[in-house]
């Protein structure tokens, strides 16, 4: 039986609930040292003098390394458009910038050791106004950097060429959104260690989303070749996103442990990754919309002011990924874009699961709701009205994104029907005209993302061992996805050897040739297609020798992939198992691999899945609480592999969407301290604040690539977060509300009820 298609539960889950696998801080290094990273207490400040003496002499500590010491750096840019006066130094070099920043490096004999000789470090700052506000730091005469081309712009975007024109709008709308600042706070932290092998090559071991680009940045930041660097990422706890590059301080782990001649391990807290972790989101939106009093929607402009936080890092191009999707699942005659990426004085901003595509949803789905509140229509018509229709796909959108496949009407009638849109809207009616503290909101999203954006290439190889078992080495590394899980259905199914038979080997440098980072949602499309490929290589492979065993012609021979077996055409019953198969080769001693085969698959570019959601949501107009009781999730991504990982995937992504929209923000003072540093303070969500989420399957295969797949695993929080949004401003709507920015907490949806109050006539 075919195994694509079906149900298959996760392989992986085994070990990881027993504890048995195998993370970072689980891997022994002899002689191994801890370090600690010594960070500012400060926002912004002049380092006056760091005095190290007397935490050199403390009990344990083998060395204590400031700026001073190094001899390399800096930290690269993420982007070649960035300013390059905006470098970020490995550890603090003469001024710091955000709460959180590294300055000091302590390498002692324990960690307890390595923090009892922080105390001892003596750092006199001066401070330093600092600048929190994006919007401020546009006009502000304090200057994050000297020498910049303009302040502390870091970059600006736009869509050449185009322009919205709203002059022949019948209604015209606008709305500022806030899109809040997230902490990804992943379950394991940036644990990393390093030593220098007796092979005289470096040894790093990471907690990120592939080992080779980690290889290749670490490499380029020490002045090494890669083939000097070996990186090994086994089992790693989870990251959205932001583990994608390895952070200055993993980075210098190989430097210090050459100073030291020592391995080095360096175990951060949640505290240290919830500051120092890059942060995602953090956008300021300007939308502008128009068209005629019917809903068609004609013009559409978005503005964007992207938060880079300290140093420009991932976070200050997001606002590309938003321009890539600026029109959604809609068809605009006009459209324009503009962006501008500032410094402020806060944790610096990265990729964050979908990094800029659910931002692009959530300023046009927005939008769209408020223009529909504007002329007056159900906003179901007027997303209906505007949709691209089936057959104009394959497309290309007015700002260069060749969308592969849609059924975006399908969607939003599927997911209508199960959340009983229309009982929803009279129940609504009948609250609404008897009164009640309990107010009823419904919101929707239709949505479009883009997977596989970036890095659009992934290895895959299979080799044929004893046993008739085959090994697969995948350049895509899984932290949760499920890849052993998947990867072993794909080759079952193309070769017919048994799932149990087929091994996965991942995230290691050394036995993996190449890799990507595991991101954009791109494995199954890239790194499953890889695989499937080579195991039809490997097939074909097989049959040759299967041929000879058989003295049959190849072109005669058939693999029955339901048995594993090789037989001549018309004859099943007599034919060559894949075990008779390497016992043959074994015989015939025919080098270190008996059959392998390998593939680099090259997509033609990236996928869109798409969808609609549709929350319902309940809001205590006494207390601002915010229930959320429904949330119905019609996603799209093609041909399904596993539905069970799907299913995981989407859940995820649902209760993170979720998260943003009603609970998530990291914030800061004025000063730019932290005011919600860790997991007392920010507002992860649990099991408690959300409902059991009810999804509706389809799948409008693309031709992207021989799967017909397209990524899932961020599209809950790309449809999720703008539907939960509508849904509570949907709610408030009849009080006058038009716009909540998220997240849309008690206090925040209660003050705005009694703002309300106080305007109405007669109160």
């Amino acid at each position: 039986m075919a195994l694509r298609g079906t149900a298959v539960r996760r392989r992986e889950d085994g070990p990881l609930l027993r504890g048995t696998s195998t993370f970072v801080a689980d891997i022994s290094l002899l002689n191994a040292a801890q370090v600690y990273y010594l960070t500012s207490t400060v926002a912004h400040a002049d380092i006056i003098s760091i005095n190290v003496d007397d935490a050199k002499n403390a009990p344990g500590v083998i060395d204590v390394v400031t700026h001073a010491d190094l001899d390399i750096g800096p930290y690269p840019a993420a982007n070649p458009i960035f300013d390059e006066a905006m470098v970020r130094p490995l550890l603090a070099n003469g001024r710091v910038r955000f709460v959180g920043e590294p300055v000091v490096a302590i390498i002692a004999e324990s960690s307890a050791l390595a923090q009892d000789a922080a105390e001892l470090v003596d750092i006199r700052y001066e401070p330093l106004d600092a600048i929190v506000d994006p919007e401020a730091a546009l006009d502000s005469n304090i200057i994050l950097f000297d020498d910049t081309a303009e302040g502390n712009v870091v970059c600006r975007m736009e869509a050449e060429g185009l322009h919205a024109d709203f002059e022949t709008c019948d209604v015209v709308t606008e709305v500022r959104t806030v899109n809040n600042r997230l902490a990804p706070a992943p379950i394991e932290t940036r644990v990393a260690a390093a030593e220098w092998g007796a092979d005289g090559r470096l040894h790093c071991y990471n907690a990120g989303q592939g080992p080779h680009p980690v290889r290749a940045a670490i490499a380029s930041i020490l002045g090494l070749e890669k083939d000097q660097v070996r990186v090994v990422s086994r089992d790693v706890g989870g990251s959205f996103g932001a583990k994608a590059r390895p952070s200055p301080e993993e980075a210098l782990l190989g430097w210090l442990a050459k100073r030291v001649d020592r391995p080095v391990v360096w175990v951060p807290s949640r505290s240290d990754d919830m500051v120092g972790l890059g942060h995602g989101r953090g956008q300021i939106q300007y939308c502008r919309i128009g068209g005629s009093s019917e809903g068609d929607i004609t013009a559409y402009h978005l503005h964007v002011v992207q938060e880079a936080g300290a140093y420009p890092a991932g976070g200050a191009g997001l606002p590309a990924n938003a321009r890539a999707m600026l029109t959604g699942c809609y068809d605009i005659a006009s459209v324009g874009f503009s962006s501008v990426s500032v410094v402020t004085n806060t944790t610096p901003t990265g990729a964050y699961r979908g990094a800029g595509r659910p931002e692009a949803a959530a300023a046009i789905e927005r939008a769209v709701d408020v223009f529909a509140a504007a002329i007056g229509v159900d906003p179901t018509e007027v997303r209906r009205r505007n949709f691209h229709r089936p057959e104009v796909f394959p497309l290309t959108t007015k700002t260069g994104s060749n969308y592969d496949s849609g059924e975006y009407e399908a969607s939003l009638d599927a997911a209508l029907d199960a959340s009983g849109y229309s009982d929803l809207r009279a129940e609504q009616a009948r609250r609404r005209s008897v009164g009640g503290t309990r107010l009823l909101g419904i919101g929707l999203a239709t949505y479009v993302e883009r997977t596989a954006g970036a890095g659009r290439s992934e290895y895959g190889g299979v080799e044929l061992l004893s046993g008739g078992r085959i090994l697969a080495r995948t350049g895509s590394s899984p932290y949760g996805q499920g890849h052993h899980t998947a990867w072993a259905m794909l080759i079952s199914d193309a070769t017919g050897v048994e799932f149990d038979k087929v091994e996965v080997v991942h995230g290691d440098t050394d036995e993996v040739p190449q890799g990507g980072i595991t991101g954009g949602s791109r494995s199954v499309q890239l790194a499953g297609a890889a695989l499937w490929n080579a195991s039809e290589v490997l097939v074909e492979q097989a049959k040759k020798i299967a041929a000879e065993l058989l003295e049959a012609s190849e072109a005669d021979l058939s693999l029955d992939v339901e048995t594993g077996n090789f037989h001549v055409i018309g004859t099943p019953s007599i034919g060559v198992s894949w075990e008779q198969l390497a016992d043959h080769l074994g015989e015939q001693n025919v080098g270190p691999r008996l059959l392998h085969a390998e593939e680099v698959f090259e997509s033609e570019g990236p996928t869109f899945p798409f969808g609609t959601h549709v929350a319902v949501v309940e809001v205590d107009t006494e207390t601002g609480k915010v229930d959320l009781e429904r949330l119905v999730a019609c996603d799209d991504a093609g041909v399904i592999l596993n539905p069970l990982l799907a299913a995981g995937q989407v859940h995820g992504g649902l209760a993170q969407g979720a998260a943003q929209a009603l609970l998530e923000e990291f914030r800061y003072d004025q000063d730019g301290n932290p005011l919600t540093g860790n997991l007392a303070d920010y507002a992860v969500i649990s099991a408690a604040e959300l409902p059991m989420f009810e999804r509706v399957v389809l799948e409008t295969p693309t031709h992207i690539n021989p799967l017909g797949a397209k990524g899932i695993g961020e599209s809950g929080t790309v449809g999720a977060t703008p539907a939960i949004q509508n849904a509570v401003v949907d709610a408030l709507s009849h009080l006058g509300i038009r716009h909540l920015d998220m997240p849309m907490t008690p206090e925040k949806v209660w003050r705005s009820i009694k703002a309300t109050e106080v305007s109405l006539p007669g109160s």
